[in-house]
């Protein structure tokens, strides 16, 4: 299966840098977009042939793909993009969860103006991409710089990181969701909600806006399973 057009478009590496770690960056990214659908193959040499790099750093970075769950990697026969494992995005998503309830009941404890102007910035970017189906990654990077803003306002960067290396099923499952009908609308509403309880200062509205927000594509996950069966595996299906 041949690379898509839009990975193609933008294989240049900054060569002044380690390349796995480029690779790794650019091939998850193309994951999570589903430009590589589960079930895609990444054959080390296309890939290799692709970025102009040896196959050493390809090993690399898939193997740092399949550390996190994105990919299957069969010994002496070929690699390929996971399915989506249902288990495993509860499991993201029930540390984000957790770590984000945390963080917007400490952010609604105290005063920042600069914090809430920068996530009001996001929420106005987010607006401007509404009913613009091709900005989905413009509008899914300003959704990702509202919450990473609230986790280094917390002083929690680090977790950000982590959350990220744990997110690449959930994110896949949001990806599926994005596209239906009024659901954009719902997360820059969510988003708004959340903002202003901590303008308030109302930790309890911050804790519960939060919960709603995070709670809408988990809510769906037997309707996602339907619609695609083939990018998905669930525990409960098996013997």
């Amino acid at each position: 299966m041949p690379l898509p057009d839009t990975l193609c478009n933008d294989l240049r590496l900054d060569r002044s840098r380690h390349a796995a770690p480029q690779v790794f960056a650019k091939l998850r990214a193309a994951i999570v977009s589903l430009e590589l659908k589960p079930g895609a193959s990444l054959a080390r040499g296309e890939l290799a042939q692709a970025f102009g790099l040896s196959q050493t750093p390809i090993r690399d970075a898939l193997i740092q793909l399949r550390d996190e769950g994105l990919v299957d990697i069969y010994p002496q026969h070929t690699t390929s993009v996971s399915r989506i494992d249902i288990a495993a995005a509860r499991q993201a998503h029930f540390l984000r969860r957790s770590l984000e309830l945390e963080i917007v009941h400490v952010l609604a404890g105290r005063s920042d103006p600069g914090l809430i102007r920068r996530l009001q910035a996001h929420i106005d970017t987010q607006q401007s991409y509404l009913g613009k189906p091709d900005r989905y990654p413009d509008f899914i990077a300003a959704d990702l710089a509202f919450h990473r803003d609230m986790h280094e306002a917390a002083g929690v960067t680090a977790l950000w990181e982590l959350e990220q290396r744990h997110s690449g099923h959930v994110d896949r499952l949001r990806r599926l969701h994005l596209p239906e009908e009024g659901k954009a609308k719902r997360i820059v509403r969510d988003h708004q909600r959340i903002l202003d309880a901590i303008a308030a200062q109302d930790e309890v509205l911050a804790r519960q806006a939060l919960r709603e927000h995070l709670s809408g594509t988990l809510n769906q996950i037997d309707e996602i399973c339907r619609r695609y069966p083939d990018y998905v595996t669930d525990a409960r299906d098996m013997p």
